[in-house]
This record gives C-alpha cells, sequence and structure tokens, in this order.
C-alpha cells in the first residue's frame, strides 16, 4: 500500500523513518510506495506549546490531501509530539491515519514491560503519552520536564545533538530507572535517535519510531484499496 508520511517535523526524524522503514519492507519482501510532504517545524512547535489543536490539525489535513493526490492511500505522523491533535486529524483526514500511539501498549506488554520512562516533548512527558496507555505505567522526571522538553526541542530542529545534549538525555534515562522503577526508557520523540543511536546508556532503550515503523511497514505491505 502506497504510504504518506507528514515529515519535516523534524527533518532527522523524517529521515530516519524514511531509512528504517525501506529496510523494514525489505526485509518483508516488499516494495515500498512512498510520498512525504514536507511540515513546519516551528508552527507545531508554537501549536503543541499553545494547545492549539484544530487548526494545526487542518493543516496536518491539507498535507494529507496532497499525500491523497499523490496516490498514498494511509498516512502518518512522523512525530510523536504531533499526535497532540491526532483525533481531531483523524476527524478530518481524508486518507485512513497509522497511529504512532496505537501500537505501543501492546508492545510492552508483548515485551514484559510494566513501567516506562518518557523521554519527548514537554507535552508527551507531562500527559504521560497523552494518556494512552491502559497496560503499562508511565513516569517521567517532572521536576525536569521544561528542561529536557527544551534540550528535545532544540535537537529536532537542529536535526544534531551536542555531547552535552545527549548526557543530560542519558542521565535522564538512568535516573527514571534508578529512582523511578522504569523497566525501560522509551524514546517518546522520533529525533531522539539523534542522541541513543550508538550510544550505550546501560539500561534497556525502546524507540517509539521502530514500534510505529514495524506497523506501517505491514500496512505497506497490503494492496492499494
Amino acid at each position: 500500500m502506497h504510504i504518506g508520511l507528514i515529515g519535516g517535523i523534524g527533518v532527522a526524524a523524517t529521515i530516519v523513518y524514511y531509512q528504517r522503514l525501506t529496510a523494514a519492507v525489505e526485509r518483508l519482501g516488499g516494495k515500498l510506495e512512498l510520498t512525504i510532504s514536507h511540515g513546519d517545524i516551528q508552527t507545531l512547535i508554537e501549536n503543541n506549546l499553545a494547545d492549539i489543536r484544530e487548526p494545526q490539525a487542518r493543516i496536518f489535513a491539507d498535507q494529507v490531501a496532497a499525500l491523497r493526490g499523490a496516490g498514498a492511500r494511509v498516512a502518518a505522523l512522523t512525530s510523536l509530539g504531533a499526535h497532540y491533535c491526532y483525533d481531531e486529524l483523524a476527524a478530518i483526514s481524508p486518507l485512513p491515519l497509522v497511529s504512532a500511539l496505537a501500537p505501543l501498549d501492546s508492545h510492552f506488554v508483548a515485551n514484559g514491560i510494566k513501567r516506562i520512562g518518557l523521554l519527548g516533548t514537554r507535552v508527551v512527558m507531562r500527559t504521560r503519552l497523552f494518556g494512552q496507555l491502559e497496560q503499562t505505567q508511565a513516569v517521567a522526571l517532572d521536576d525536569e520536564i521544561d528542561a529536557i522538553g527544551q534540550t528535545y526541542q532544540d535537537v529536532a530542529v537542529a536535526g544534531a545533538c551536542s555531547p552535552e545534549q545527549r548526557a543530560l538525555f542519558l542521565e535522564a534515562g538512568r535516573r527514571m530507572v534508578a529512582e523511578h522503577g522504569a523497566d525501560a526508557i522509551v524514546l517518546a520523540g522520533t529525533d531522539l535517535n539523534l542522541a541513543f543511536d550508538d550510544a550505550e546508556p546501560g539500561y534497556p532503550v525502546i524507540d517509539a519510531l521502530d514500534v510505529h515503523v514495524e506497523r506501517l511497514a505491514e500496512v505497506a505491505m497490503e494492496p492499494n484499496a
């Protein structure tokens, strides 16, 4: 099935989606049909921080319409933070959406994970993944959400992660495991691979991007409707 991605939110995450989705579909023996629409990360950040949902959903819906015009049959957001307006987008989307949040809870349960530590945007950490987890407990460093969230925002916009920023994320994960009993740290921000790829944090890490990519690869193997 032809996949449409709303990308550019940020660019580094979009590149990783493309790389990993291509590899996943090839591993399944398929051929990837993919179109990417470039979004505006600064507008998304402003609307996300102000909890402005319907206007942002309309922006995404216009991009989905363009993806449909290019032949896509389903669409997905390449940002977990962007899922803050997922319900509003789903209500007006010209195409079915493939959520990055929906597969996570069952993935955690299947892997015996009962408590996760969250790294990502302020809203993702503060709302514990928008309250979407039913079988898994989520924790965050509540007293440091603003600092971690700002650092993540800076990384997403720049498309790069400095050694100091990487150290902040790694230490936050360590504390959630050591002090809050997290079984694993979830990279609930699709640009966090910039900090954790090739790192050896000393604790289990689950990249939510990978879980989403696996679901998208399954959908890509289906025939176009």
